[in-house]
């Protein structure tokens, strides 16, 4: 069995089948650091000796599979589509019949795709705080015009600078524009020692308490709106010097909590306030560490208490070799649950970390041959994570040059929002190349078939006397649906 089959036989495992749809039956420097690859060489080594990876459970079952010799190096982006077209697309039958159930042949269907299942996103930080009014129009309409999924931002310190004073109601705002364009959306972070709030008390214990009620409340509060939730950020360094230093209570009190008890009651908050919310664990670090943690992160049952792992992947000083990124969705995809990149950066600029803060008087802008560094090494991330079964959703750190993280030219917009080439590469694949568009024509028994992006549609069908009925359809889906006509007013 080659390896893709393996991925594939080991996802149908945990509930993620790709199987033939019939729709019409009548009955359906803080993060300048990136983690050693070694573990995955040592993974990929196990594999070839034919050893046995032990899943975790889910739903009841403990799904495992014998893991196949990884793809080399070529064949990773060589073969992406093909494991794009078995995992991201499915079959369909449409039926088009008339008011008793009869089958309409000759009736033209327009199969239109309206939206993806998978989540390409980016955080939308600058939402509402662009320099100009034209800036923020744009800055809307050009990321509703490519993304389905958005991170909105809940830095404890920033968020809450007075106590008892969390900002909500921009939240909201934020997320009603989402809803109203078709966009998910998702919080970041709910806990995280990179900074704390200035009124913290110096009892830890006080600190304590005060972080596991704000989990509770901010996932209280935007139940409905946001649920999905970043619940811990980078907790398997959480303790390292720098933190120490810019957030002393707050790691101070984790500490004392203990690095896995403080992450498990992070997660018991959220779920308790939420229980059908969808909760991750975000981190950096892709080495073994972070795999211990995610393993301990269990409940007095050995319940996991995530439903996904987020990866992030700031890449300022350049994209990560093929292997590295598919030996990271291997390795993590173990786990059984999928796989979020959760902070995605390629610069249009000179590569580097902190460039604008160690060289006084730097302007870190696009250059030429960066903008097309930055088009070229996107769409080939994008299509690597994209053909990979376990990942279910890629987001881009930063929409815009403008207030981009370390000042760096990490957008798809300039500074003044006009796209730059990785904008229009990227919409292009996302809109086209992944998206379905067909018109089809019915059989005598009136069915059309197809094979497309899994995601939400809008069927249009027009009989040959020229009465038209649309219905939505979602890709995969295991209900079976007919569109079908009234009866003929003049009949």
């Amino acid at each position: 069995m080659n390896r893709q089959a393996t991925v594939h036989t080991w996802w149908c495992a945990i509930g993620r089948p790709v199987s033939w749809l019939v729709v019409g039956s009548e009955s359906a420097p803080a993060r300048s650091r990136f983690g050693s690859i070694g573990d995955g060489r040592r993974l990929c080594s196990a594999f070839a000796r034919g050893l046995f990876l032990g899943m975790i459970v889910l739903g009841g079952m403990l799904p495992s599979a014998r893991a196949a010799e990884p793809p080399d190096d070529n064949a990773i982006l060589a073969d992406a589509a093909a494991r794009i077209e078995k995992h991201r697309k499915a079959d369909a039958v449409a039926r088009v019949v008339d008011s008793e159930g009869k089958p309409i042949a000759g009736a033209t269907v327009a199969i239109r795709q309206t939206r993806h299942a998978f989540l390409f996103g980016c955080n939308i930080f600058m939402w509402g705080q662009c320099k100009t009014p034209e800036q923020t129009a744009a800055y809307q309409k050009r990321f509703a015009d490519v993304f389905n999924f958005a991170t909105l931002p809940f830095y404890w310190w920033s968020y809450e600078p007075q106590q008892g004073k969390p900002q909500y109601d921009r939240s909201e705002q934020i997320a009603r524009w989402c809803r109203g364009n078709g966009i998910h959306t998702k919080g970041h972070p709910l806990a995280w020692n990179y900074s704390e709030p200035k009124w913290l008390p110096d009892d830890a214990g006080q600190v304590l308490a005060l972080q596991y009620g704000r989990v509770g409340d901010c996932v209280t509060r935007l139940h409905g709106l946001i649920d999905r939730w970043d619940v811990v950020n980078e907790a398997a360094q959480y303790n390292r010097d720098m933190l120490k230093s810019m957030a002393p209570k707050l790691t101070a009190a984790w500490e004392q909590a203990g690095q896995i008890e403080f992450t498990r009651r992070c997660f018991e908050a959220a779920r308790s306030a939420a229980p059908d919310a969808t909760l991750l664990i975000n981190d950096y670090d892709t080495t073994e560490a972070c795999e211990k943690l995610i393993e301990r992160l269990v409940d007095g049952k050995g319940k996991r208490m995530y439903d996904v792992i987020g990866i992030q992947s700031h890449m300022h000083g350049g994209i990560w070799p093929d292997r590295k990124i598919w030996e990271v969705c291997e390795r993590f995809s173990r786990f059984g649950v999928p796989l979020h990149f959760t902070e995605t950066t390629l610069l249009s600029g000179e590569p580097g970390w902190e460039l604008a803060d160690k060289r006084p008087g730097f302007k870190w802008e696009s250059t030429p041959d960066g903008l097309k560094r930055q088009a070229e090494q996107t769409e080939r991330f994008y299509t690597i994570l994209f053909s990979h079964p376990a990942v279910e959703a890629v987001t881009w750190w930063d929409f815009s040059d403008q207030g981009a993280w370390q000042r760096a030219p990490a957008g798809w917009l300039d500074p003044d929002m006009s796209p730059k080439p990785v904008y229009d590469v990227m919409r292009k694949l996302i809109r086209q190349t992944w998206w379905t568009r067909l018109d089809e024509t019915t059989d005598a028994a009136g069915q059309v078939r197809f094979r497309g992006f899994k995601g939400e549609y809008r069927l249009s069908a027009t009989t040959p006397d020229g009465r038209k009925v649309e219905r939505s359809l979602q890709v995969p889906t295991t209900q079976p649906a007919v569109i079908q006509f009234p009866r003929n007013p003049g009949g």
